[in-house]
């Protein structure tokens, strides 16, 4: 009796010092999961800052470099002694500054452009999509197309920006690094959700090497793609073809989303 009293009492105690312990083991890693979430957050945050500040900075030497000479310029031909001049060097001067200034305008009609691409904003996404895809194309470097199925109702124009934004960092990427024969990319929805599917034969990455590189100093541009995803709400897979001959980028972005 009393031997078994103690074998059961050392069980017993074993058992709770397991679960103790298992409990303790299984807080640790849950703090060690959120502790990479959190950093994951703060790198993506970063990547977000440092992107804003990059389109920041190329806005500001756009309007340095380009406009703020040309208006300069457009000053000097119409300065204070533009009174005192003949009536024909009067014309003159006049002229000038205004095809100056017309210059200038353009150029900031450029870099507005840059910033919000006018068929995005003026007929949607499927049209911006399909405008950059012909160009592709008609470069003839590979084949591109576009083929959009569930489109009817438009996303907010700020949804838009940034999936047009992300289809092109893709592309870019895919032009650049995969030697790419085709590129295609497809759109479909549901109740709740709109997919993006980006196909080419390059070469590409998975899901795993596009979370490791997101947890790494380098790949900005990945980086910004994670940002924009997590500003959609949305979420972005990367996968290849069980044959191996094409890879395939998915977004998936709900349409309810209160961004």
């Amino acid at each position: 009796m009393l031997f078994g009293t103690l074998a059961m009492l050392s069980l017993t105690l074993g058992i709770v010092f397991f679960v103790i312990f298992h409990q303790r083991k299984v807080i640790r890693f849950n703090e060690q999961l959120t502790k990479l979430e959190d950093d994951k957050q703060q790198i993506l945050l970063n990547a977000s800052i440092k992107f804003q500040e990059e389109e920041r900075n190329r806005i500001a030497a756009d309007l340095h470099d380009d406009v703020g000479p040309l208006l300069a310029t457009a000053r000097l031909y119409l300065n204070e002694n533009l009174i005192n001049q003949e009536p024909a060097a009067q014309l003159q001067s006049i002229f000038s500054a205004k095809q100056i200034i017309d210059d200038a305008i353009q150029l900031i009609r450029n870099i507005s452009h840059s910033m919000m691409p006018p068929t995005l904003k003026n007929f949607g996404l499927e049209s911006a999509m399909s405008d950059l895809f012909q160009k592709i194309n008609g470069s003839g470097t590979l084949n591109a197309s576009v083929r959009f199925h569930d489109y009817r109702t438009r996303l907010k124009i700020e949804q838009e920006l940034l999936i047009f934004r992300i289809i092109q960092e893709l592309v870019n990427n895919i032009i650049k690094h995969s030697s790419a024969g085709f590129i295609h990319l497809t759109q479909n929805a549901n109740a709740t959700h709109s997919y993006l599917r980006l196909h080419h034969d390059g070469q590409g990455i998975v899901q795993t090497e596009f979370d490791r590189l997101n947890h790494v100093s380098t790949g900005l541009g990945l980086k910004n793609i994670a940002s924009r995803i997590k500003v959609l709400n949305g979420r972005i897979f990367f996968e290849i073809d069980p044959s191996h001959t094409y890879f395939k980028v998915t977004l998936e972005i709900p349409k309810d989303s209160t961004y």
